[in-house]
């Protein structure tokens, strides 16, 4: 199938492409497209104008704001994977871009292309409610910040409204002693996880967080995972995946089980 008819425009300026979405209620955002191509190619997505933002240079940068770091949203996983943004979790956000589907699917995909397209089981969802992310958006006459942890609302949907983008995604600094833990469960490399486990230790901040993805919606985030970090195999993991959603004894809590406690095991 090919995707249905659509008008297309690349516009020079953010400012440009924000009024370009106030003006045309049916248009939708082009970033990576590795997400979106599929989705016009079965028309279940059918815009009436493809705007195009992947040339702007301010959704591609990098800015050290002090206490954290703004990652522009075009911002591709390939320049994550390659260390062209700072990592601030010891290592996490190259390991986990390194994961990614294919390297031509790195090369294109972007950070702000994914965390709007919303897939339950994508990385960076789950990866930036654990850092406390925040997600600044703008539409032609606002801008907002939506914490990460709250920003999807179900899957394939956020709390972007009509006229909005993502700009930047800003990520906090932790401290030297951080250490972070990331297990994705896929039957092989390049498909979407069946389950996600992560846990992020920074004793100097008093953070000891963790996060379980792959869900039927959002990422399940546990503000105080301290009890998680005594024994892998704590009791109290299985409750927390009883209580992100799952049937005890069934095939998706055991593999959410494991994946919890893998990435418990791969701290560092």
């Amino acid at each position: 199938m090919k995707a249905s008819q659509f008008e297309y425009e690349k516009p020079d300026t953010l400012q440009t492409a924000l009024a370009l979405l106030a003006q045309h209620r049916e248009a939708t955002v082009l970033a990576g497209g590795q997400s979106l191509g599929p989705l016009l190619n079965l028309r279940i997505a059918q815009p009436k104008l493809l705007i195009d933002v992947r040339g702007l240079a301010e959704l591609s940068a990098v800015r050290d704001v002090g206490d954290a770091v703004e990652l522009g949203a075009c911002v591709t996983h390939a320049a994550i994977e390659d260390g062209g943004v700072p990592d601030l979790a010891r290592g996490l956000l190259r390991s986990v871009a390194r994961g990614i589907a294919y390297r031509a699917v790195r090369n294109r995909g972007t950070l702000g292309g994914s965390l709007a397209h919303a897939d339950p089981a994508a990385d960076w969802v789950s990866v930036m409610a654990l850092l406390e992310a925040n997600l600044l958006v703008r539409s032609a006459a606002d801008e907002r910040r939506l914490p990460a942890a709250s920003f999807m609302t179900g899957p394939l949907s956020t709390r972007l409204m009509a006229g909005e983008i993502i700009v930047s995604i800003r990520i906090p600094k932790f401290s030297d002693r951080t250490r972070a833990g990331y297990y994705k469960f896929n039957r092989k490399p390049g498909e979407f996880a069946e389950a996600i486990g992560a846990i992020l230790v920074d004793p100097d901040r008093g953070i000891h967080r963790a996060v379980i993805g792959a869900t039927a919606g959002a990422p399940f985030v546990i503000e105080d995972a301290s009890a998680l970090l005594d024994r892998v195999q704590s009791p109290r993991m299985q409750e927390l995946v009883t209580t992100a959603g799952f049937i005890p004894g069934s095939y998706e809590h055991r593999v959410h089980l494991v994946a919890l406690q893998r990435a418990a095991a791969k701290l560092q």
